[in-house]
């Protein structure tokens, strides 16, 4: 069960910040089962840990991109 949730928890470049956000929630559900143990959870709370990192990065990208816009919706460098 520990192999599964780590492929839930595994991180792809090519993920979007959705399909991170629905994998953040299976985590969730995971850690608030009563069926994981100890062990299982800190594996867990890792890979999540991970994914929040992933998101936070992507919406970084974005907000660095939404500031390079000018007036005209153009992208224009710093």
């Amino acid at each position: 069960m520990v192999q599964e949730q780590e492929k839930q928890g595994s991180i792809s470049d090519d993920m979007t910040l959705e399909e991170a956000f629905r994998q953040l929630d299976k985590v969730v559900e995971r850690l608030e089962s009563r069926e994981i143990t100890l062990e299982e959870s800190f594996k867990v709370y890792q890979s999540g840990m991970e994914l929040l990192k992933t998101c936070n990065e992507k919406i970084d990208r974005v907000e660095k991109k939404m500031l390079q816009m000018d007036e005209d919706g153009e992208l224009s460098g710093f």
